[in-house]
């Protein structure tokens, strides 16, 4: 019966897109998916316990590439390979894909009423002392009850960036100026001589205190000394009296 896909499906497999669940059974499940050409496909996932034993897993993957050799050996040859292996049934559906490793799956075409994917799951949960079909309840898998699909790991994360031969150059140009200017710095700091002059300092600024502005005085007028000639203020020579001995002009 077709169920809608759960949490935990994986919505791809390989190339093809995954639509529903056709059938969970006890060594994986099985869904309905779509080939990249429009084409419908059955889908066989390992369960998660079964695809971590190894001897589950070869089963698997033994069953996929016998249908896959037996798809090449017709009539009698296909027949007598079946009967001496005694693994695989007449009625397997042509492997349109599949992939090993640690999470293996299978991809057939898909009947509505014919063999799907599920008949690579049949051979996986044996019994018995002997490999292939069942002999008897003689051990039980530790993984029947898990019910969680196999999915691949993520890929690995990609490699560091690498640089380029400018890049290094530039960053090694770049350092190395760094490194001489801090031993320059710490030389001027340790290693200065003593003799060195300080820096004059600058001089104090000039106060200026104003002065008030001169009062302007009315100069005083001078009197004319008297002369041996007796001539004073009311002497009408214009002569000084020392000149020309006191005589006055010729």
């Amino acid at each position: 019966m077709v169920t809608p896909l759960q949490y935990g499906d994986p919505p791809h497999v390989g190339p093809f897109a995954l639509q529903a669940r056709l059938r969970t059974a006890p060594a994986g499940l099985v869904y309905l998916g779509q080939a990249p050409d429009g084409r419908v496909v059955s889908v066989a996932v390992l369960s998660n316990g079964a695809a971590l034993d190894a001897a589950a897993r070869d089963r698997f993957v033994t069953a996929i590439r016998d249908a896959q050799v037996r798809a090449g050996v017709r009539g009698w040859g296909a027949s007598l390979v079946d009967r001496v292996r005694g693994r695989l049934p007449a009625d397997m559906p042509p492997v349109l894909a599949m992939q090993d490793g640690p999470a293996p799956w299978v991809a057939v075409p898909y009947l509505a009423n014919g063999p799907g994917a599920e008949r690579f799951l049949d051979p996986v949960p044996v019994s018995g002392t002997l490999t292939g079909r069942r002999h008897g309840p003689d051990f039980v898998h530790h993984w029947l009850g898990d019910r969680t699909p196999a999915l691949p790991g993520p890929p690995p994360p990609p490699p560091p960036p690498t640089a380029t031969k400018r890049s290094v150059v530039l960053a090694s140009t770049l350092l190395a100026t760094l490194v001489l200017m801090l031993l320059l710095v710490v030389w001027m700091l340790l290693f200065r001589g003593e003799d060195e002059q300080e820096p004059p300092r600058p001089l104090p600024n000039t106060q200026f205190v104003p002065t008030p502005p001169p009062e302007p005085t009315s100069p005083e007028p001078q009197l004319p000394t008297p002369g041996p000639s007796g001539g004073g203020e009311d002497s009408g020579s214009p002569w000084p009296d020392d000149l020309f001995g006191g005589r006055g002009p010729i």
